[in-house]
């Protein structure tokens, strides 16, 4: 017998197409009823209820209940990152149709990777702030710089010094549709969280899709001259 985990058990779980595509549309760290993952994967109510308490059961899903309506997010952080690095490994899904093709640039294009920014804006963001030398990079992880820390601050990100002193404060995360590293870790989500209040960034409604507001863009060139033509 073997004396390591039952990885078998997890990749049965992810197998099936029906439960990738849930797992998949929970990547942006977002929770969703059973009827809208029915949906996005294409499936009936009734099949999509069997899936999803076996993906809950497995450990790989979190359910919480609101009145009747039962909500779904990953569990945990680990689970986003198993998903996140199958993707660099996986092939690249095929175009159904015109609509399909707009939905896959849109992901690649900006996107939060369960509760930090990713794809082209996430990878180019970062490079950004190295350029800046705002984050120094040192392979697996990001260092802050102190300009860096007066930038974060200035613009109101808050980690927590508690935060700071974690070996994963701001480790790198390769971008499986970039495949280039961006900001991940405490810090990686503190400034996703603060991108999003500010309103520099936004959710494309019904996807895990993320995209940057004319404000967003203006304060992007005024603070960083980082361009960006989404």
């Amino acid at each position: 017998m073997l004396a390591t985990p039952d990885l078998a058990a997890v990749a049965a779980l992810i197998a099936d197409p029906s439960r990738a595509a849930m797992l998949a549309a929970l990547l942006g760290g977002i929770s969703l009823p059973a009827g809208e993952l029915a949906r996005l994967a294409r499936i009936s109510p009734q099949t999509a209820s069997s899936h999803l308490s076996r993906l809950v059961e497995g450990g790989l899903l979190a359910v919480r209940i609101n009145g009747r309506h039962r909500y779904y997010q990953l569990s945990s952080p680990q689970v986003a990152h198993a998903l996140e690095a199958l993707a660099l490994v996986a092939p690249a899904p095929r175009v159904a149709s015109l609509g399909h093709s707009l939905e896959i640039e849109a992901v690649r294009k900006a996107r939060t990777c369960y509760n930090h920014l990713a794809g082209r804006l996430g990878v180019t963001l970062t490079q950004t702030l190295i350029e800046k030398g705002y984050l120094l990079f040192h392979e697996e992880a990001y260092e802050l710089s102190q300009s860096g820390e007066d930038w974060f601050s200035n613009i109101g990100v808050e980690y927590g010094q508690s935060a700071r002193k974690r070996a994963n404060f701001a480790r790198t995360c390769l971008d499986w549709s970039e495949r280039k590293p961006h900001l991940a870790g405490p810090l990686g989500v503190a400034l996703t969280r603060r991108l999003f209040k500010l309103e520099w960034i936004v959710r494309v409604e019904g996807s895990r899709g993320v995209k940057v507001t004319p404000f967003g863009r203006q304060q992007l060139e005024l603070e960083l001259g980082m361009e960006w033509p989404g």
